[in-house]
């Protein structure tokens, strides 16, 4: 292989920083684009040295020289992206408009190769005479279908087609990330003292954060940050800034201006199009599916048809217990969007004797990350060690050595919890490098990023119940990277199919509520008292209250992406097609799609959850079963199921087909009933 070390900048390629991180001191914007340069010349050297090798191909000179090749791009491509989503700024925006498209023409490239190509062909044609273990011949047969869908089977006028089809939906992505962080950036709501009627205090302290932040010294802010705009849904008095609010955030990519990410969408949804006629499929969707657990639209409709209605009807009925509550409030209006969280949570009130405002300070955020590390040592033996001084991308990232139950060093974990402008929103998991043994091998180095609100200086932060479920969600993902005991890089930690990719993430949300846990994390943040037994029964009593809302505001996100996808031809019209579908669905007006078009980050920023966005009610589906093995046994911590939870799903990532590892996790598939009945919907 090449040796890039000496030709590309050290810093982004020569990682010397503490536990083998980069030293990201000495990582500064303007050298990004000299690495890209290097790193990609040193990689398509890489390639044709593999391609042009004289001898007959192996799987050592072949399949393991193409896995391992692109190490340096590899290092600086996971530096650039983490700082193009986590601390952003004009010039890393600007870098991103340019590298996308060239990133997804050196792939093309790559991936259409007829010398390479006929190397993977000729060793696939062979696989039963070669004597594979099981993860080598699934890495195999992957890398074959990976070339087959990157169109090396295609002609020469289809292959410079479909290059540049990527190149532009690359383009076009990053373009649509960037506008709705513009829209995002852009809007704040300041507000008096005299505008706070019904909001707690930990919001109020939040907002004031915000304000300062933005130079606005004793006014308070609504942003467009979850942490912020949900709470602020739920509590205020003030029904004309809910509408405001509300209208911002769903607003934001359909502003009529620069950051307008509607035509963006349309050009989207037409080369996917495209791109699935050339290789040979009826639509999009069928091309995403082709490699998952579902494999065809029709399997996802059979999973969400049936909740969708059952959904349908507990809203129903939620509606009209939430009508009465308005009427008797005064308001004589239908119930609107912008209504619905504040009546829920009155409707909670009456019927549980507490609000969600009774449980924050129970779940100050450091209880909430010493719950995560005590649950991943109860299950599989990890320790984490606080590492202080250690420089990353911003300074609010914290750095944890990860350490085997035997005390040997397992990974490193980095965490960025809070709201920045800088940061696109929501919450995800990727690495800096994963973890696998094939050549000199690689041990994880993985990272959160959340977009908690900030507390002021001297308070402690505290999180809503849904935000604690999103910390353990994403560290469970952070885990499935961890714990990755794989050979293959590409078949490593979180690289699964993407119906499946959500299984330990989901499930562990479990263990959040496990009485154990909740008895010695949930302290109050100011008396450091344990929450009230009657609390927590309230609090469990109410665990599926809501059920309808979420599942309808989640599910027609789920379905519209399907519908866009899954059509022959891309509609003219996104927007309209988009009313279309949610009349035909039969959509409450008083919900709104938890993810509207022009800012479905997870469908249109990239190809990640393209036709997949139902994959977390197919993962919740395999969730709730495994759970319920822990359960079968008495013991949410029972070591021997432990065991097999960390052998077949979180260290095994895709070594073998899905099926088959939660198969010999829990000996046989599950039904959707658990999940209908984890939902409250059953």
């Amino acid at each position: 292989m090449i040796d890039m070390t000496a030709s590309a900048p050290s810093p982004l390629v020569d990682w010397t920083g503490p536990l083998g991180l980069p030293d990201f001191q000495k990582i500064t914007d303007d050298t990004f684009e000299a690495a890209f340069d290097a790193c990609f010349v040193a990689h398509d050297a890489e390639i044709e040295a593999i391609a042009a090798n004289p001898e007959a191909p192996t799987i050592v000179n072949t399949l393991a020289a193409l896995e391992l090749a692109g190490k340096p791009l590899g290092r600086v491509s996971a530096i650039f992206w983490c700082k193009a989503g986590a601390d952003t700024n004009d010039t890393i925006q600007a870098l991103e408009r340019a590298i996308s498209p060239r990133m997804a023409r050196h792939y093309s490239a790559i991936g259409m190769n007829e010398r390479l190509f006929a190397r993977i062909d000729d060793l696939y044609a062979r696989r039963s005479e070669l004597d594979l273990d099981a993860e080598t011949a699934r890495v195999l047969e992957l890398t074959w279908k990976g070339f087959v869908r990157s169109g090396a089977k295609l002609g020469d006028a289809d292959k410079k087609r479909l290059a540049a089809i990527n190149e532009e939906l690359a383009s076009l992505g990053a373009r649509f990330g960037q506008n709705v962080l513009a829209d995002e950036r852009s809007f704040a709501l300041f507000l008096d003292e005299t505008d706070l009627a019904g909001l707690p205090h930990s919001l109020r302290s939040s907002m004031a954060e915000a304000a300062s932040s933005r130079g606005q010294d004793g006014k308070f802010a609504v942003t467009l940050s979850r942490s912020i705009l949900e709470p602020f849904l739920t509590f205020s008095d003030r029904r004309d800034l809910r509408e405001a609010a509300f209208r911002a955030f769903a607003a934001r990519g359909e502003n009529e201006g620069d950051s307008d990410n509607r035509g963006v969408v349309a050009s989207m949804l037409r080369l996917r199009s495209e791109k699935a006629k050339l290789l040979g499929y009826p639509s999009y969707a069928a091309l995403k599916l082709d490699n998952t657990m579902a494999k065809t639209p029709d399997a996802v409709a059979r999973l969400l048809d049936p909740v969708w209605e059952k959904a349908l009807e507990k809203v129903a009925e939620d509606q009209t217990e939430l009508t009465r509550i308005a009427t008797a409030g005064g308001l004589n209006e239908p119930l609107a969007p912008w209504d619905w969280r504040y009546y829920q949570e009155k409707l909670r009130s009456e019927r549980y004797a507490f609000d969600e405002q009774q449980l924050k300070p129970y779940f100050k955020l450091e209880n909430v990350i010493a719950a995560c590390f005590d649950v991943a040592n109860q299950l599989f033996g990890l320790t984490f060690e606080e590492k202080m001084g250690i420089a990353a991308w911003h300074p609010d990232v914290r750095v944890f050595e990860v350490k085997n139950a035997d005390g040997s060093h397992r990974a490193v974990f980095l965490a960025d919890y809070f709201n920045r402008p800088s940061k696109r929103s929501g919450a995800w998991m990727s690495s800096l490098r994963g973890g696998w043994s094939l050549g000199d091998g690689s041990t994880p180095i993985i990272y959160n990023v959340m977009n908690f609100a900030k507390a002021p200086q001297g308070e402690a932060a505290l999180l809503s119940i849904d935000e604690a479920h999103t910390l353990f969600h994403e560290f469970g993902h952070a885990l499935h990277g961890m714990l990755s005991d794989v050979t293959w890089p590409s078949v490593s930690g979180t690289g699964v199919s993407r119906d499946f990719v959500e299984l330990p993430s989901q499930l562990y949300e479990h263990w959040l509520t496990v009485p154990h846990v909740i008895e010695k994390h949930a302290r109050h943040a100011e008396t450091g008292e344990p929450m009230p037994r009657e609390l927590m029964d309230r609090m469990a009593a109410a665990r599926t209250f809501g059920a309808g809302f979420a599942t309808v505001e989640f599910a027609a996100s789920a379905l519209i992406d399907m519908a866009y996808h899954a059509a022959e031809d891309a509609p003219e019209d996104p927007l309209a097609f988009e009313q279309e579908m949610l009349a035909r669905l039969r959509m409450p007006d008083a919900i709104a799609m938890r993810h509207r078009t022009p800012h479905f980050a997870h469908v249109f920023s990239g190809d990640g959850y393209s036709a997949g966005y139902y994959s977390y009610m197919w993962s919740e589906v395999l969730d709730a079963d495994a759970f319920s093995a822990f359960e079968e046994t008495g013991d949410p911590f029972d070591r021997d199921t432990a065991e097999r939870l960390r052998k077949h799903i979180y260290a095994a990532g895709g070594s073998r087909d899905p099926e088959e590892l939660y198969t010999a996790f829990r000996g046989k598939m599950p039904s959707p009933d658990a999940m209908m009945r984890k939902r409250g919907l059953g």
